[in-house]
């Protein structure tokens, strides 16, 4: 069983709540607060903890950040990665990821920050690839409005080539680094990629030699249909979003069929849903925690949330009004639209559909495990082989809900023969089970033929 911590480098957890509460740490602006956690993790032998980001604080609700900065709705999103390397600096097993945007980076820019990411932890790193939501985003980045769904996931097709094909510049044993005759490397393993396409064009060589884990993991989210089609193409660990465990074995089978019928291997990809654990001593305190928990959403969370993903504002429509079918089309989540209509049974849902069938900002927002170890363990056992490979454990309180998973949860997961108690190697790859990549040799045995 694979486990994954879903952080935020940011002031509260996936769940805004969670900075309410009051087990929660306020140091969040500092690198102690985000390695104490990362120690926790290691201790407890997890795979890896990655890093949700977007790239503005959401604001859409009302066309204005005050209710946002005045309730902490994720109000603060500092730079994942500068974050991951603090976490990397005081653990030597951790897997370690962070989000980047297709739509506002450049292949080459991510294709190095990576690579060096992956370098200096040792072969830790994994990209959890996103194609970004909505316009306060693209205005951030000099953009009237954000890219249509589906044209994002064909520029991110695209990108995804050229990062892997510079990942793939230096062959594994092109550093010689010889100080007797000066010859530092051999010219003819190291290789530029030229591409020219529709969107990027990208010259190399990438100037980073290749990691001991090949390159880094990659991580996504689709659950749209061109997501999914994404995912099965390029994903090595999929996070996933199950209302239920019989969704969760649908959809299970569906994206291992998907990964199977773009050619690859479904056994070389790790699929893992969102989890929120609430685990006590005892079944009541467990319960008691699940109550004050759940009472520490507010209504503006869900509200800023839901027009943060789905690019639109709530506060100029009626409540109750129905989306028309030109609106819901215009949504930027499908996703989550989709579970919306399905939940509600409503082919034209309203805001108040919204809110209260996503879930958006609450605890329900997806499935809580909340009892004993054993009851938390025996959901888990349930889940694992039919409906995923792992769990990726989404906090209610920070670091309160890492530490008590991890002293609770984890040795009776680990009683049961379903978790392991050391690290099977050094580099993530190795701790997930999938195969190191080699370098695309028709690609480098292309080049030599131009050469």
């Amino acid at each position: 069983m694979s486990l994954i911590a879903f952080m935020q480098a940011q002031n509260c957890s996936n769940y805004v709540g969670s900075w309410r509460h009051p087990s929660s740490m306020s140091d969040f602006l500092t690198p102690h607060y985000f390695q104490r956690i990362a120690r926790t993790l290691e201790d407890a032998k997890f795979d890896m903890a990655f890093f949700d980001d977007r790239l503005a604080m959401p604001d859409i609700y009302g066309n204005d950040h005050r209710e946002t900065v005045a309730n902490g709705v994720r109000c603060v999103k500092l730079d994942p990665s500068t974050v991951l390397m603090t976490m990397a600096a005081v653990t030597r097993r951790l897997g370690l990821g962070a989000t980047y945007s297709t739509t506002y980076y450049q292949p080459f820019h991510v294709a190095r920050l990576f690579g060096t990411l992956d370098l200096m932890t040792g072969g830790r790193v994994a990209w959890n690839i996103v194609t970004s939501l909505n316009d306060s985003e693209a205005e951030n980045f000099g953009y009237e409005e954000h890219l249509a769904h589906d044209l994002r996931y064909d520029r991110a097709d695209e990108f995804l080539e050229v990062v892997k094909g510079h990942w793939d510049s230096w062959e594994d044993d092109a550093l010689i680094v010889d100080k007797s005759d000066g010859r530092f490397a051999d010219p003819d393993k190291v290789h530029r990629l030229d591409h020219k396409g529709r969107y990027f064009r990208s010259k190399g060589p990438l100037p980073v030699p290749r990691s001991p884990q090949g390159h880094p993991v990659l991580l996504q989210a689709g659950q749209s249909g061109r997501g999914t089609a994404f995912a099965a193409r390029w994903a090595e660990l999929v996070f996933a979003s199950y209302a239920n465990l019989e969704a969760g074995r649908k959809q299970y089978a569906s994206l291992t069929a998907a990964i199977e019928k773009a050619g690859r291997d479904p056994a070389q990809v790790k699929i893992a849903p969102a989890i929120k654990v609430i685990v006590g001593e005892t079944a009541a305190q467990a319960q008691e925690q699940l109550a004050l928990t759940e009472a520490l959403a507010k209504p503006i969370d869900a509200l800023a949330l839901l027009c943060e993903v789905l690019n639109v504002d709530f506060s100029t429509r009626p409540y109750d009004e129905p989306f028309t079918d030109e609106e819901l089309a215009a949504v930027s989540w499908h996703s989550l639209r989709d579970k919306v209509i399905e939940v509600s049974g409503k082919k034209n849902p309203s805001v108040r559909d919204f809110v209260e069938a996503s879930g958006r900002g609450t605890i329900h927002e997806g499935p809580t495990f909340a009892g004993t170890a054993k009851q938390v363990a025996d959901q888990m056992e349930e889940w694992f082989g039919t409906a995923c490979d792992g769990f990726v454990i989404s906090a209610t309180c920070v670091p309160g809900s890492y530490e008590d998973f991890a002293r609770l949860v984890v040795p009776e997961l680990q009683r049961r023969g379903l978790y392991r108690k050391e690290y099977p190697g050094s580099t993530l790859r190795e701790t997930l089970g999938i195969a190191r990549p080699t370098v695309d040799a028709r690609r480098a045995t292309a080049e030599r033929r131009r050469a």
